[in-house]
């Protein structure tokens, strides 16, 4: 945090006044179902976006970030169109939800950073909740945590263009230490699951194949579009009252439906529909055994949710496939799946921290074999829990 200040510093000539630490997070199970209304879990984690920042009474915008070159500058008034694959989108995005709702009057000064590699921890999130604090902050304004979410979720959707749901915002917001998000997208209720007294200290393991894609050029959106054929196939068959195609989901088939009339879906639709039910059912099975304390039973969903993802959602790149083999055959390590869309990024999984260096060194053998463009790009980071975001005076 000394460094970032000392940037800020060196950059506007003043020390900056607040902090936001906006966490990355994971979702163990409840993989690629939140866009359809599925239930979903998820970790705030220790590794975290940095903001440091002041007030700028003018109203002018003006961010540093230590992890891509040039500044973001520019008026609240005169906010800039969004970019593909710029950083500064978020910062457009989060001042331009609060506007929906908001006059805002000060603009900030500040510098941000992160630590882990990007891509498939929800670093976008994580970027654009601290944006919204700082921006609260310095304007006065105090969202709950529920508005908070869905302003973030708006950056993506209404302004980015990314079909999501709202697990990463939640993640990042709701997450508390030492306890497992769970929440149903369908009515966005949340509880904090606390975690089993009996449960064994295991670390979260991430391991970056180094491969940093925006989403915009992967299939996440056609893999949406492709839930949305199966979800209103279904309804026709099952002579279900029929959703307008933009807002169909899979929530909307019972399950009863769906087993009476899966037979009418073919290739990759019945695999869609397949992935999204028989996550439901990992994710509650993922649930009681966090509660009892089952971290093995656990790993478990979360290995069959990987391979759920890699056959039935189609999601993935032969790098992660790796990784996420490498993980499931490693001593120690409980469960693993792709983290975030899982077209690039990071894997990540649940371990137990007496196998650190061994799983280290049974990817640093394996992974660099059998994928030599990256072999000087992956990382291996062991990391904890942590609380969502916050944003505190300096």
């Amino acid at each position: 945090m000394d460094t970032l200040v000392r940037s800020f510093e060196s950059k506007f000539g003043a020390l900056p006044t607040h902090r936001v630490r906006s966490p990355l997070r994971i979702c163990p199970l409840g993989a690629h179902v939140d866009h359809q209304d599925g239930k979903v879990t998820g970790m705030a984690l220790a590794e975290a976006i940095d903001f440091v920042f002041r007030a700028d009474d003018s109203g002018y915008l003006r961010v540093q970030s230590n992890d891509f070159p040039d500044e973001e500058y520019f008026h609240l008034d005169q906010v800039p169109e969004m970019i593909p694959t710029y950083w500064g989108n978020y910062l457009r995005g989060a001042v331009l939800s609060l506007q929906r709702d908001y006059k805002l009057h000060r603009g900030v000064d500040g510098v941000i950073r992160g630590r882990l590699p990007i891509g498939g921890l929800s670093s976008s999130a994580a970027v654009t909740t601290a944006y919204l604090l700082a921006l609260c902050e310095v304007n006065g304004i105090s969202p709950s945590q529920r508005e908070l979410i869905a302003y973030s979720h708006w950056v993506e959707t209404g302004f980015i263009g990314l079909n999501n749901g709202i697990l990463d915002q939640s993640a990042n917001i709701l997450s508390r230490d030492g306890h497992l998000m769970v929440m149903d997208c369908s009515t966005e209720e949340a509880r904090l699951v606390p975690r089993s007294a009996s449960m064994p200290p295991f670390d979260i393991v991430v391991v970056y194949s180094g491969i940093s894609t925006s989403l915009i050029q992967t299939d996440y959106n056609n893999r949406v579009e492709e839930c949305k054929v199966a979800a209103w196939t279904l309804q026709e068959a099952a002579g279900l009252p029929v959703t307008p195609f933009s807002r169909v989901k899979m929530r909307d088939i019972p399950r009863e439906a769906y087993e009476s009339h899966r037979d009418v879906l073919a290739g990759r639709f019945a695999r869609r529909a397949e992935h999204f039910f028989s996550e439901l059912d990992r994710v509650d099975a993922g649930v009681t055994a966090w509660e009892r304390g089952d971290i093995v039973s656990f790993g478990n969903a979360m290995f069959a949710s990987g391979e759920s993802s890699i056959v039935n959602y189609e999601s993935g790149c032969p790098e992660l496939t790796t990784i996420y083999t490498i993980l499931r055959e490693t001593r120690g390590v409980y469960g693993a799946r792709f983290s975030g869309a899982g077209y690039r990024g990071c894997c990540i999984g649940v371990c137990d921290p007496a196998y650190r260096d061994s799983i280290r060194e049974s990817v640093a053998k394996r992974y660099p074999a059998a994928h030599r463009d990256y072999a000087d790009r992956f990382q291996i980071h062991f990391v904890a829990t942590a609380d969502g975001a916050a944003v505190e005076p300096l």
